[in-house]
């Protein structure tokens, strides 16, 4: 049996199916409808009259949401399932998919990726300021100073793009920066009704601070002074403050529904940007029942560059979100910052966590403490809303436990129940991986060898007590970046032979604009309103690749996004500068290409790679036909131009590192009575660097994999010279569940360019 289809039945019993039927046929739900519009009948010369006609056949009332045209050849509409099906069965219509709702993946960056000091070095296209951004998010609020104009030319005469009115937001709202601000909310009123403006606006107005946050991190305007609550206090710039934004909300309080997100890649397209980024994610499911996916796609053949979220679902395997081989994946690390805040016991001993309390600090003297499992006769221990009874609590520090509900309600469940502070200690899941939050008691975040030292303390003392407090922003913190425990990990979960993520960014305890909306926790009883915020997640290290992507597509216009992509992963480091591997923040020990992919982003390195992988969409769809996609769902994502008429290998899509699925004994094929599996992955290479001779060079700990490669020497004596060259793995079989790491490295000259080679045996 072939490995992809072991692994992914392994996987199913872990992962929740997206589709939910409905109560009755008779209820209508939001479908996509992709059409091929090759056989459209020469009765029609405009293709919507074509699909209007083709919804009024099996629907008296149709309902028409969005029609699409770049993105995918369709339209999305309300039906009941007796409806879709019918519809699904008619003349040129290539699928009927009922849509999907998505979630979002909820400074000192610059300095840290050493961008700092090397303006010059990034200098955009013409003036600086004609790369464009596109962010589909929670929209964005125009009033942040990371927004401001000033050095900003004129709007480039290409731009295609608008300033959409709608509740407090106009054209005005929009300048030479901000140059784009629409909104897309048919699907989520179709399925809740009108927006209630007393809520939530019906505009690009960002009312979660989402949005605003991953913008402003991609390419935030220089802000000096810029802090929260005095936390990170500095000068904030996204990654690319030359570049231009143009903001997409298609993210609403109530979710992300997948027929307004395509309407904004729609749009992205039309109006011509060069990056593309999306911090949300949905379900696991296959490229042709993910919007994002095949809406990435069809933005990738139009040569631009989609970075996505890779999803907060760690430190677990097999966790990842957008695996899509054409898209950008990233996962998250660490800066070398902190928020440090000290708990110190009745005993003596201290504790150092983090936070970014900002308020009236606890008295000097020692306080009551109790753990949260104590005094509460249900899961207490986590604090979730109305579990803490009021007379145990009152004046008192609180410890609860991560888990079950958002980190700053747990504050406020404490003080709801009179409690004066709280200490926030980590599961083992968690490790010693700290997320700062502006709570709103004194509160410090601990790791779980603390928690479980100060738990020990609470439980074998009596009448034990406490105080909490915090410490000043800490710079060149070491070792640094680590593996975020909360960011997702592969194996990649659809496709083994891709490994995911692609790469890691900063993407913890990241400081980027805010709305005026809503206070930094998100609660509503937070009133606080903050200019500057600081969050973490995968939501936040995707808008700094987005923002590298176009420092990159700046200075190589002619580059494709798979060979921006290749530079960011065979430039990225997966060690430290004493030689140690980056480590995985959940367990202490060394992080592997399943969590970090090819390392940690490095654009000084990335500007001048050397050698390029290249991919074409004609390769993504040699890929699809690899893994036996139907010819319906091979035109949903081509069109009508291309056939899977030679064979394809999944092996050898151009990708610029190597996973390889391997066999165990009890496989087909595997295992001692069969010998051992030989498998071939064939790669090419491009010179856009100075001419040189490239030697190959492997490294493994695996002794049970060989790996030979053919040739052994490329001689690249111009720019935009391509050669191919063969890798052979030879594996004896290991347990299931076995994995095993290497790397491969062309060098020279000046140039390193580094693969991963992730092994795993299913």
């Amino acid at each position: 049996m072939n490995p992809r289809v072991i692994l992914l039945m392994v996987v199913t019993v872990v992962v929740c199916h997206r589709y939910t039927a409905a109560n009755t046929n008779q209820e209508r739900k939001t479908y996509i409808v992709h059409m091929d519009k090759v056989v459209m009948p020469p009765e029609y010369s405009d293709h919507r009259n074509w699909y209007a006609t083709s919804m009024e056949s099996v629907s008296e009332s149709p309902e028409m949401l969005y029609t699409y045209e770049n993105v995918i050849h369709g339209f999305s509409t309300r039906l009941t399932v007796e409806q879709a099906k019918l519809l699904e069965k008619k003349h040129g219509v290539l699928s009927v998919k009922e849509e999907v709702m998505y979630k979002l993946h909820t400074t000192r960056s610059p300095e840290f990726l050493g961008l700092a000091g090397r303006e010059t070095m990034f200098s955009g296209l013409g003036s600086g300021g004609d790369v464009v951004i596109g962010v589909v998010d929670t929209g964005v609020w125009p009033g942040s100073k990371s927004l401001d104009d000033t050095g900003f030319g004129p709007i480039p005469a290409w731009w295609k793009g608008e300033c959409k009115n709608g509740t407090s937001f106009g054209v005005s709202n929009c300048n030479k920066k901000l140059i784009g601000a629409t909104f897309f909310s048919r699907a989520y009123e179709a399925t809740y009704g009108p927006i209630d403006e007393t809520i939530e606006s019906r505009s690009a107005i960002d009312d979660d601070g989402h949005g605003t946050h991953t913008a402003t991190t991609a390419a935030g305007s220089t802000v000096t002074g810029a802090s929260l609550f005095g936390f990170a206090k500095g000068t904030a710039r996204g990654m690319a403050p030359n570049a231009r934004l143009a903001v997409y909300k298609a993210c609403w309080l109530g979710g992300c529904f997948g027929s307004d997100i395509l309407a904004a890649i729609e749009k992205a397209i039309a109006d011509r940007v060069h990056v593309l980024s999306l911090s949300i994610g949905g379900s696991l499911a296959d490229y042709t029942n993910d919007v994002v996916a095949y809406g990435a796609f069809k933005t990738v053949s139009r040569g631009i560059f989609v970075a996505c979220s890779a999803g907060n679902s760690g430190p677990g395997p097999f966790g990842l979100s957008n695996v899509a081989p054409w898209i950008a994946t990233v996962g998250a690390g660490t800066l070398d910052r902190e928020f440090p805040a000290f708990v110190v016991l009745g005993n003596g001993k201290k504790f150092r966590g983090v936070s970014l309390y900002s308020g009236k600090p606890l008295p000097e003297s020692m306080v009551p403490i109790v753990y949260a499992g104590n005094i509460s006769n249900t899961t207490g221990n986590l604090c979730l809303p109305g579990t803490l009874p009021r007379g145990k609590a009152a004046g008192k520090i609180v410890m609860c436990e991560r888990g079950g509900n958002s980190r700053v309600q747990k504050g406020m469940v404490v003080k709801a129940a009179g409690g004066v502070g709280m200490i926030l200690a980590n599961s083992d899941t968690f490790g010693e991986d700290l997320v700062a939050d502006a709570h709103l008691i004194p509160t410090a975040a601990i790791g779980y060898r603390g928690g479980e030292a100060i738990k020990s303390y609470i439980l074998s003392t009596h009448n034990p007590t406490a105080t909490i407090a915090s410490g000043v922003t800490e710079l060149h913190i070491q070792p640094s970046p680590v593996v975020a425990a909360f960011s997702s990990r592969g194996p990649n979960p659809l496709t083994p032979e891709i490994l995911k993520p692609d790469f890691i960014a900063p993407g913890v305890n990241i400081l980027a604009g805010w709305t005026g909306k809503t206070g930094p926790t998100g609660l509503t009883e937070d009133t606080r309103r903050v200019e500057y915020n600081i969050v973490s997640g995968t939501s936040m290290s995707c808008p700094h690749v987005s923002g590298l992507a176009a420092l990159l597509k700046a200075a190589h216009p002619a580059w494709t996004p798979a060979e921006i992509k290749s530079a960011l992963m065979t430039t990225a480091y997966s060690a430290y500068k004493n030689g140690e591997g980056l480590k995985d923040i959940a367990t202490g020990n060394p992080s592997t290409p399943f969590d970090h992919g090819s390392g940690h982003v490095d654009p000084v390195r990335a500007m001048d790679p050397g050698l390029v992988y290249d991919a074409s969409p004609n390769d993504y769809l040699g890929f699809l036909c690899a893994l036996n996609y139907s010819s319906n769902a091979i035109k949903m994502f081509g069109g009508g131009s291309f056939t899977c008429r030679k064979k394809f290998r999944v092996e050898d899509l151009n990708y610029p590192s190597f996973a390889v699925p391997l066999l165990t004994d009890s496989g087909e094929g595997g295992g001692v009575g069969g010998g051992p599996t030989t498998v071939k992955y064939t790669r090419t290479l491009k010179n856009v660097g100075t001419p040189a001779t490239y030697k190959v060079s492997v490294w493994s700990k695996v002794a049970a994999v060989k790996i030979t490669v053919d040739p052994e020497e490329l001689i690249f004596t111009k720019q935009g010279e391509k050669k191919v060259y063969t890798v052979t793995f030879t594996a004896s079989s290991m347990q299931s569940g076995s994995t095993g790491f290497g790397h491969l490295k062309w060098s020279g000259g000046k140039y390193v360019v580094s693969s991963p080679i992730a092994f795993s045996w299913v």
